[in-house]
C-alpha cells in the first residue's frame, strides 16, 4: 500500500506483497489508455480524449464521496490491477474532503467527460444515416447474379457506378430510373442478334434468351415440328448467330386425280412432293415452280405432260421492186424479172396436259430459202390517144358489145381479155406488154385504133360494125 497521496497506477501489473510494478514501469508511472485513438495513430487528428479515472486516486475518491447528510460510506472507485485498496479513513483525505465540501467544488472529471461524450453522440448519429444510405441489392447481369451494397438512388445510377452499360435492344428490370430500396434485385438482359430465316423471308430480329429455344418462344415461332438448323438448345452468345426455321405446314397435292394432304417443313415443293410419294417424269411440272416454297393452305397441281414436236413449212412472200422507165407510155408496167417465193421451217410443240390437248406453240424457226424480189418496170412517157384515121370511130360503143366495157374483163378461155378483147400476142405485137387487161382503158382504146388501121374491123368479126355508128 502506497502512502503517497499522488500514487498513480501503470496499464496493467501484478499484486505484491509490498507495492506494485506496471509493464511500463514501476509505481509513479503514468496510466496509458487500453485502446487507439479514434482515426489511428499517427494521423491528423488529436485523440484528446481523457477517461474519467486518469487523474489522481485523491480526485477519483472524491468523485465517490458521497453527498452530505447521508449516512452512507463513501463508494471508493474500482481498484487498478495490483494494486491493494487505499484505506477509507485517514485524517488527510478526511481534511481535503471537508474543504471542498466547504467551497462547493465540482469534480474536474465531470467537466472533461461532457465533451466527449457530444463527440460519441455526433459520430453516432453520422453512422446511423450511413447505414440507412446504404442498400443490399441483387443485381443480375446476363443471368449471372451478384449481392451487392450501394447508395445509388435508383437503377440508372446503379448500373452506372457498376459499369453496365445497355443499348437499345437490352432489357432493364425495373426500369432505368425506378428507386432503390434494401432487398430489390435488379435484371439486365442483353440483347442478342439473330439473322432468321423463316420460312423463307429473312429478317434481323433480336432477343434477349441465351438459347435457341428460349428465342423461338420469345419470337411466338412455334417450334413443334419445324426444321431448325441448329439444336434448340445451342446457345446464343452475344455475337448472335443465324437460324433458318421452317414451321410445319398444310399442303394440298392434285395428282393423278386424286388430292393427298400432308404435314409438312419442305424447303420446296419438289420436297413436298417427294414427302408424298409422287414423282415428275419426263415434261411433267406442277401448277407452281417445283422449286418455290410451299406455304400453308397451299393446293400444288401436278401436270403430266406428253408432246411431239411438228415442222412445217411456210412460204415468205417476195418484195416488188419498182423502177420507173420513160421509154414505156405513163401506166404501163413492165416485170422485168419475175419474183420467187422463200420458204421458212417452223417447229411446233403439241402437248397433251392431263389428257387435254394444247395449242401448238411455236419454239423453232428457220429459213431454208431466201425469196427473190420481183422487179418491175413503170412506164413515165405520156400516152398518145390520137391515131390517124381511127379517132372518128365509135370506140365505146365497140368496147360495150365486146366486154361491156370493162377494162379487166376476161372471155371465159382466158385467151382474150381487156376492153377489146385482146389475145396476148396481138396485144404485144402492138407495143403493149404483159396482158391486156392490166392495161390502163386509155392504152387499151389506143391499142385498139393501131389495130384497126392495119386490120380494119376484121379482128372484131361479131361487134365490128359498132365502130360505124
Amino acid at each position: 500500500m502506497s502512502n503517497s497521496q499522488y500514487e498513480t497506477y501503470g496499464t496493467t501489473g501484478t499484486t505484491g506483497t509490498t507495492g506494485t510494478t506496471g509493464t511500463t514501469g514501476t509505481t509513479g508511472t503514468p496510466y496509458e489508455p487500453p485502446y487507439e485513438p479514434l482515426y489511428g495513430r499517427g494521423g491528423g487528428y488529436e485523440d484528446t480524449y481523457a477517461p474519467a479515472y486518469e487523474g489522481t486516486y485523491e480526485d477519483t475518491y472524491e468523485a465517490y464521496a458521497p453527498e452530505a447528510g447521508l449516512p452512507t460510506e463513501p463508494r471508493l472507485p474500482r481498484q487498478a490491477a495490483g494494486h491493494a485498496a487505499p484505506r477509507h479513513g485517514g485524517r488527510a483525505a478526511a481534511r481535503r474532503a471537508a474543504r471542498r465540501k466547504g467551497t462547493g467544488e465540482r469534480p474536474d472529471s465531470l467537466r472533461r467527460l461532457l465533451p466527449q461524450t457530444l463527440v460519441v453522440a455526433f459520430l453516432a448519429g453520422g453512422t446511423s444515416a450511413f447505414v440507412a444510405n446504404d442498400k443490399a441489392i441483387e443485381l443480375t447481369v446476363d443471368g449471372k447474379p451478384r449481392t451487392l451494397h450501394t447508395f445509388a438512388d435508383d437503377v440508372t445510377e446503379l448500373l452506372a457506378d457498376e459499369g453496365v452499360a445497355v443499348g437499345a435492344h437490352d432489357v432493364v428490370a425495373p426500369a432505368p430510373g425506378t428507386a432503390l430500396a434494401t432487398g430489390d434485385e435488379v435484371a439486365v438482359h442483353y440483347g442478342r442478334p439473330v439473322h432468321l430465316t423463316l420460312d423463307g423471308e429473312r429478317r434481323k430480329v433480336w432477343t434477349t434468351a441465351h438459347t435457341v429455344d428460349g428465342a423461338l418462344r420469345q419470337l411466338g415461332v412455334r417450334a413443334e415440328g419445324a426444321y431448325l438448323s441448329t439444336s434448340r438448345s445451342q446457345r446464343i452468345g452475344r455475337a448472335g448467330l443465324t437460324l433458318d426455321v421452317r414451321t410445319e405446314r398444310t399442303v394440298t397435292i392434285m395428282s393423278d386425280g386424286r388430292a393427298r394432304t400432308i404435314r409438312t417443313n419442305a424447303a420446296s415443293v419438289r420436297e413436298a412432293l417427294d414427302e408424298a410419294g409422287i414423282t415428275l417424269r419426263g415434261q411433267d411440272t406442277t401448277s407452281v415452280a417445283p422449286g418455290s416454297f410451299p406455304r400453308d393452305g397451299q393446293t400444288v397441281t401436278v401436270m403430266r405432260i406428253t408432246g411431239t414436236k411438228e415442222v412445217r413449212e411456210e412460204s415468205i412472200p417476195f418484195a416488188v421492186e419498182r423502177t420507173q422507165d420513160s421509154s414505156l407510155f405513163r401506166g404501163t408496167e413492165v416485170v422485168e424479172r419475175a419474183g420467187q417465193p422463200g420458204a421458212r421451217r417452223i417447229t411446233y410443240l403439241l402437248r397433251t396436259v392431263n389428257g387435254v390437248k394444247q395449242k401448238p406453240r411455236h419454239v423453232r424457226s428457220e429459213v431454208v430459202r431466201e425469196p427473190r424480189a420481183q422487179l418491175v418496170r413503170v412506164g413515165t412517157k405520156p400516152m398518145p390517144t390520137s391515131v390517124g384515121g381511127a379517132d372518128h370511130l365509135n370506140w365505146s360503143g365497140l368496147a360495150a358489145c365486146e366486154s361491156g366495157g370493162r377494162p379487166g374483163a376476161v372471155d371465159p378461155s382466158g385467151t382474150y381479155g381487156g376492153l377489146y378483147q385482146f389475145d396476148t400476142r396481138t396485144w404485144q405485137g402492138l407495143g403493149g406488154t404483159g396482158r391486156p387487161q392490166d392495161a390502163p382503158a386509155a392504152e387499151q382504146t389506143f391499142r385498139a385504133k393501131k389495130l384497126y388501121v392495119r386490120r380494119g374491123a376484121s379482128p372484131w368479126p361479131h361487134c365490128g360494125a359498132r365502130l360505124g355508128g
